[in-house]
């Protein structure tokens, strides 16, 4: 019979007087190195400091707008095609890769409104101030022939914005109420009020896309089924919403830009509460659109910023401005999920990366992975103070860095106050409100 026995040897492991140094087992296996995890932060560290000094997010400004740019569509089919409206009425489709200017159409008198562009890519609406909806062809017009729309409908009263069916041809628009158009009838087929005197945005939804929403001018956002013949439900809000996107991977999630420089992320089937209340800007906060992922989207303020989110994130992952960007009022996120696009008040339509570090064009396979293992690396060690730090660090203009600061001092005063009242009333009679249910009135069903 073979036993096998546990021999220990004290001479290994026991030190010889209490002045010796302290034996330290080693594994040899030359796979394993006893400096692993410090040669892993300091390639973390170095990698967070060369993301920070390649992100240069700015790539074109596209220039011939003769007003601020009022709305933004892009196409649905092809990825370099972009389609922008004016606030002197004029409509104008760009080439993204040569950065230049294709096609110019005057389209409304007055401010452009709304834009889209029709799910098959063929044709785009638009609505402006002077009452009018009108249906344009993509192709541009032949040799010597008109620039004419393929349809024009007129309305009782001004459209403030336009939405298009995913999959029929139906489209939706917003004034002083919701209507629901069919592209082949001069009147609604359907229209929606609530007792609400205006409406500023309507959406359909991308994955349910018999269901819209929109914000209204009293406060609060308005969801419809098209099949029934009355809302379904609204939530006010403390103050006005200006725009809302819907999320394009999770059905009943949609995401809303406040005049209270917040942005609220909402739960459709549960709207009692926000799930996210995502801070950051310093000014109302104007439009937004989500990613294509569906896990991130993109903010534009009046505060002259444009701020990149995640869905679930409280604060903001990325800030862009620059020197010349005026008050933004539109954004849109490209199709590939790899930029974004701003319109802004000063006439320019800029374009950005959607990751500031990211190098553009063909990578070799040795480039991609180092890249992939950086980013592991990033990821293993993000929470340690000094890789953090430098991570989320970003230089703000001036005025934007103090109201920042002044904001968050009134926060805390308001907090102290709170806190004191409390503290000197009767216990039960002051109650601890949260954050996210500060900014709800109601909900109507």
């Amino acid at each position: 019979m073979k036993v096998k026995v546990l021999s220990r040897n004290p001479d290994d492991y026991v030190r010889e007087t209490k002045h010796d140094i302290q034996r330290v087992p080693r594994n040899y296996d030359p796979a394993l190195h006893p400096f692993e995890v410090s040669r892993e932060y300091t390639r973390a560290l170095n990698a967070t400091k060369l993301e920070r000094v390649f992100a240069k997010p700015f790539l074109a400004s596209l220039d011939g707008h003769r007003d601020g740019v009022n709305c933004m569509a892009k196409h649905t089919t092809s990825l370099s095609t972009l389609l922008s409206g004016s606030c002197d009425g004029e409509v104008k489709v760009w080439n993204l890769t040569k950065h230049e200017c294709v096609r110019t159409l005057q389209a409304h008198e007055g401010f452009v409104r709304g834009m889209i562009v029709r799910y098959c890519g063929t044709s785009f609406f638009t609505v402006g101030d002077d009452k009018t909806i009108k249906q344009w062809k993509m192709e541009a017009p032949g040799y010597g022939e008109e620039e004419e729309p393929l349809n024009t409908i007129l309305g009782k009263t001004v459209f403030t914005g336009l939405d298009h069916h995913q999959k029929e041809a139906v489209f939706a628009t917003c004034g002083q109420q919701v209507d629901i158009w069919d592209e082949q009838r001069s009147s609604p087929i359907r229209s929606f009020t609530w007792g609400v005197d205006s409406f500023s945005a309507v959406r359909f939804n991308p994955v349910e896309t018999e269901l819209l929403a929109s914000c209204a001018s009293d406060r609060s956002i308005v969801l419809y089924d098209m099949r029934e013949s009355a809302p379904l439900k609204k939530v006010i809000m403390t103050m006005r919403s200006n725009t809302l996107c819907w999320n394009p991977m999770e059905a009943y999630y949609f995401t809303c830009s406040n005049e209270d420089y917040n942005l609220y992320t909402y739960d459709m089937r549960y709207l009692k509460r926000p799930l996210t209340v995502h801070m950051d800007h310093v000014s109302a906060v104007l439009d937004l659109d989500y990613s294509p992922t569906g896990k991130e989207f993109v903010s534009a303020s009046f505060d002259k910023t444009i701020r990149i989110f995640p869905k679930d994130g409280g604060h903001s992952r990325e800030v862009y401005h620059t020197k010349r960007m005026q008050h933004v009022i539109c954004v849109k996120w490209s199709s590939d999920s790899k930029y974004i696009l701003s319109g802004s008040d000063e006439m320019n339509i800029r374009l950005w990366k959607a990751n500031a570090a990211e190098k553009l064009g063909v990578l070799a396979p040795r480039e991609k992975q180092a890249r992939n293992y950086n980013q592991k690396l990033k990821e293993k060690f993000q929470h340690h103070p000094q890789i953090r730090r430098i991570a989320h660090h970003r230089h703000l203009p001036k005025n934007i860095y103090h109201q920042r600061k002044e904001q968050r001092i009134m926060k805390e005063a308001r907090q102290r106050k709170e806190r004191n009242v409390r503290k000197h009333s009767k216990p039960g009679s002051v109650p601890v409100v949260s954050e996210k249910e500060k900014h709800v009135v109601t909900v109507v069903k």
